[in-house]
């Protein structure tokens, strides 16, 4: 219990670097908790003693603890009983591991195999593996989550930015069967709730995007995709662009950066320039296509605050908030289309206060920012 005791020191310590350099601590709800199952893996969750299946509730163990001590970085979690025996329950890139009195066994339905790079060399590479593993715990039969309690299908958005982490990693495969088995250029998440599902025309693009990984421009959506283009093209002082709702409003270049981006992706003609107008979500692409930027007001809230981080990253700036707990270090709260019920099996705070953590586009900003200077 001493080594892991330092241990957490030591996280704790890069953490708070990590907080003071960047946007500082954001409350989330004191709830120690730890999840196990990355990747395409039985999902778990640890607390108070008690090893749970997340998606179903079920009971898988329980112990009689005198002291825990919850080492996210690790992908462990160090118990003591009352009776003074030593379990270990940890996560490494062959499974899930139980350690106790018996020795060491595997949990069932967890060998999928990932890879889990240590980041060393990196400014902060223990907080760049607890990101990882808030990207990794969120992949569910192949798909790419926002969180797995809360959410039911894949957002292209949040599944975009979540493949270029996992393409960094070497963990891309984890989701080939979900991305070529789309058949639909929308994900179709945006007004599922009220009934009016929408069309939202970045969604086109970050679909081109995910099927460049696995497959060419001879993919069947792929030209649906050019189809459904079509019907969004405008024209105007000579440039033709994509126009039409993302995120309930009308964001051109915003769209016109992932369609061109896609299209890029692919090897594939691309039509389209970038429109000279203001666009608040023009900064959250900022991987590429950064030249003319008209500045606007731009929507900022901590209650989605991968806003904040990818705008960060586009103009160079440090104020997107971190979790003021160990784990998780990231979360959406009071989402449109979130079912927030089921986040009980964790406690019902998270339930009360609709904040869902962790969050992969959230936890996928925070892990590019942090790659990206360690390469400059």
């Amino acid at each position: 219990m001493e080594d892991a005791r330092r241990q957490l020191n030591l996280y704790r310590s890069e953490l708070n670097s990590f907080r003071t350099q960047y946007g500082g601590g954001y409350a989330l709800p004191h709830v120690k908790f730890f999840q196990f199952g990355m990747g395409n893996r039985n999902k778990l969750v640890y607390r108070d003693g008690i090893l749970l299946n997340s998606l179903s509730g079920d009971t898988l163990r329980i112990w009689d603890v005198k002291e825990e001590i919850i080492l996210p970085p690790d992908y462990a979690v160090f118990l003591m009983t009352k009776k003074g025996e030593k379990v270990c329950i940890s996560e490494d890139q062959a499974g899930v591991w139980i350690n106790d009195r018996l020795g060491r066994h595997s949990v069932v339905k967890t060998d999928c195999r990932l890879k889990l790079p240590d980041f060393k060399g990196n400014r902060f590479p223990m907080v760049l593996k607890v990101l990882h593993h808030e990207i990794l715990i969120n992949i569910l039969d192949s798909k790419p989550l926002p969180n797995f309690f809360v959410y039911k299908k894949p957002w292209r958005r949040d599944g975009a930015m979540m493949a270029m982490c996992l393409e960094k990693t070497g963990n891309l495969a984890l989701i080939k069967d979900w991305v070529l088995s789309l058949d639909n250029p929308y994900d179709h998440n945006n007004g599922s709730i009220s009934g009016k599902p929408e069309n939202e025309a970045d969604n086109l693009g970050q679909t081109l995007y995910l099927l460049s990984f696995f497959t060419n421009q001879h993919h069947p959506l792929v030209a649906k995709i050019l189809e459904e283009a079509k019907k969004f093209e405008k024209k105007v002082d000579g440039k033709l662009f994509i126009s039409g709702r993302s995120d309930f409003h009308e964001v051109p270049v915003y769209q016109t950066k992932w369609m061109k981006f896609g299209l890029k992706s692919l090897k594939m003609n691309d039509p389209y320039q970038i429109p000279s107008i203001s666009d608040d979500y023009s900064s959250l692409f900022w991987w590429d296509y950064t030249e003319n930027y008209l500045r606007c007001d731009e929507y900022s809230n901590d209650f989605y605050p991968y806003l904040g981080w990818a705008r960060d990253h586009f103009k160079g700036t440090i104020t997107g908030p971190v979790s003021n707990q160990d784990y998780p270090l990231s979360w959406e709260t009071k989402a449109s289309e979130a079912d927030y019920s089921k986040l009980s099996v964790i406690d019902q705070v998270y339930v009360d206060e609709k904040t869902s953590a962790p969050h992969t586009w959230h936890a996928s900003e925070m892990f590019l920012t942090l790659i990206q200077i360690q390469n400059e």
